[in-house]
């Protein structure tokens, strides 16, 4: 009887053994322990984007600003001619490194690239903007700069050809404004005909250039 008892008593403790010993088991595998988790936690260290790809997202905030007219023509024309010039300066930087670019070469452009990204907020963030008015000058001004819009963001345009048909676009409009103020803000059927014939010039050289050989580079990391 003595020994019954006693091993009835010894019972609760070995129950009490049993469960601690399981719990630090559970303890030792749980994932989300310090000891763990630290070999996961460090995040994936992704590359810095290209040269290609900062062009590229360059003339992506120049489109959308175009499109949405926080970029008039003459400042588009402004940062497409500057951002032509940086493709210039990389090309030639290629050629004469059999295709590659040095990393003091690489430096240098992106400090261009800041600059031009500087001046791109800025100009989307000033006071001027594209105003067309509502009438077919003003319609025939908008859909012309939405057809750039479109052109720079598919890669159809380089920078040079867009500054290039910008250009033209603030040729016209500056007539456009110069005639208005000479006639109270309003068009003679004459000056209209003028502008239109104007435009269907500016159309077609958009229709070539999109459709020429020369287009924007694919980035690549």
């Amino acid at each position: 009887m003595k020994a019954i008892s006693l091993k009835w008593a010894m019972l609760p403790l070995a129950v009490v053994l049993v469960g601690a010993a399981s719990s630090t088991a559970v303890l030792a595998q749980d994932p989300s322990s310090p000891s763990g988790s630290s070999a996961s936690s460090t995040p994936a260290v992704k590359p810095d984007p290209s040269v290609a790809q900062r062009k590229e997202n360059q003339q992506d905030r120049i489109a959308n600003g175009v499109q949405s007219g926080q970029l008039t023509a003459g400042e588009t024309s402004k940062l497409e001619t500057k951002e032509a010039a940086i493709n210039g300066e990389t090309r030639a930087d290629r050629a004469a490194n059999g295709g590659k670019l040095t990393a003091g070469e690489k430096a240098k452009i992106n400090g261009q690239q800041n600059h031009l990204s500087n001046q791109i907020y800025t100009d989307k963030h000033n006071a001027n903007t594209a105003q067309y008015g509502n009438n077919k000058v003003g319609q025939r001004r908008e859909n012309q700069q939405d057809r750039v819009a479109q052109g720079i963001k598919s890669g159809q345009l380089t920078a040079g050809e867009t500054a290039k048909l910008e250009t033209q676009q603030k040729g016209i409009n500056q007539q456009v404004a110069a005639d208005r103020k000479a006639n109270s803000g309003s068009l003679t059927a004459s000056e209209k005909t003028q502008v239109n014939h104007e435009q269907n010039q500016a159309s077609k050289n958009i229709y070539r250039k999109k459709h020429n050989a020369s287009t924007q580079a694919s980035p690549k990391l």
